[in-house]
């Protein structure tokens, strides 16, 4: 399902990731004596957006590095910031255009890691007429949340398309209107609605806004300023799970995906769009820069870059907002 940024158990999971160490909850890794706690607050409903960390928890990563770490679910209910303000989580996952507006109001946030590098929105349509550029949706009706218009218009603007040429359509969340001829293209996640008509035999054509200039960081990790100077030791530790975690997701997802049904059996997913969310994660968080720095890396352009598409969305935001130096201890300098 969907994050930040916008709006029955198969399989067994020891036979892919060795022995687990979880209570049947799934919520907590096994308390070792003397272990300190910490809690990470998810962005939004149990699945395999958040694999890494499931299999960090599993394998116990996390308890090697002296942490007794909780997953903290979010949801429609349950948003990122607060937990995090007021010390309940250690870290959350959120992403820069939600922390840019909660730093504005006076929250003391510092992002340490950007899981997604390339954001998730995708302008979604179906192979008869098909949007290949932004300029292509010219003339077109667009499915999306009227909440989600200043992303529309960021995206034009990038991209010198006049948005009066496009005509907004007030939709639900869902692949129905397009299905149903009721618009001509949505604005959606990757890694959601273009998976869901998938599984059902649905064709589509995606075009990834991050392609055309859309730069605003995704699934990102974010703690506060008392958080660095009181407990940077739990944060290194923290996201040196994080980044096991996640580079073993990357070697399999297939068993992510399995192990997040064995790890939440009662949260209603399906094994077969897990896997397909799973795979069609990896380009949005590994790359070259990845490659060559580790897990969560960013530079000073990529930075530049959200912060140029972050102030057409009405946001100022100074290089500071971002700290490296989590991540520095964690891939060793």
């Amino acid at each position: 399902m969907i994050g930040a940024g916008i709006i029955g158990a198969v399989g067994i999971a020891g036979a892919a990731f060795g022995i687990s160490r979880l209570d049947l909850s799934g919520e907590q890794s096994g308390s070792e004596a003397g272990a300190r706690d910490a809690a990470l607050q998810l962005s939004w409903l149990h699945s395999v957006q958040f694999g890494g960390s499931y299999i960090a928890l599993d394998r116990g990563w996390w308890g090697d590095g002296g942490l007794n770490v909780s997953l903290l679910q979010g949801g429609p209910n349950a948003p990122v910031e607060p937990p995090v303000v007021s010390g309940a989580a250690l870290i959350g996952i959120s992403a820069a255009d939600y922390t840019a507006a909660a730093v504005a109001e006076g929250a003391p946030f510092k992002i340490l890691g950007v899981a997604m590098q390339k954001n998730p929105f995708v302008i979604a349509s179906l192979p008869e007429r098909p949007v290949n550029e932004p300029a292509d949706m010219q003339g077109m009706r667009i499915g999306m949340a009227v909440a989600n218009t200043p992303v529309l218009e960021t995206l034009c603007a990038l991209n010198d398309v006049d948005i009066d040429q496009i005509e907004i359509v007030p939709t639900q969340y869902s692949a129905q209107p397009l299905l149903a001829g009721e618009v001509d293209c949505l604005l959606c996640w990757e890694t959601d609605l273009p998976v869901a008509m998938t599984i059902q035999g649905i064709e589509s054509v995606t075009m990834l806004m991050a392609d055309f200039g859309y730069a605003v960081h995704s699934q990102t990790y974010i703690a506060t300023d008392d958080s660095l100077a009181q407990r940077r030791d739990d944060l290194v530790a923290l996201m040196a799970g994080e980044v096991r975690g996640w580079e073993q997701y990357r070697a399999d997802t297939d068993a992510a995906a399995q192990l997040t049904l064995e790890m939440y059996p009662d949260a209603g997913l399906d094994l077969e769009t897990q896997k397909l969310q799973a795979a069609r994660q990896v380009p949005l968080m590994f790359s070259s820069l990845t490659d060559e720095f580790g897990f969560g890396w960013w530079t000073d352009d990529t930075v530049a870059a959200n912060i140029e598409t972050l102030a057409l969305l009405g946001q100022t935001v100074e290089p500071a907002l971002w700290d490296r130096s989590i991540l520095e201890q964690v891939h060793g300098g």
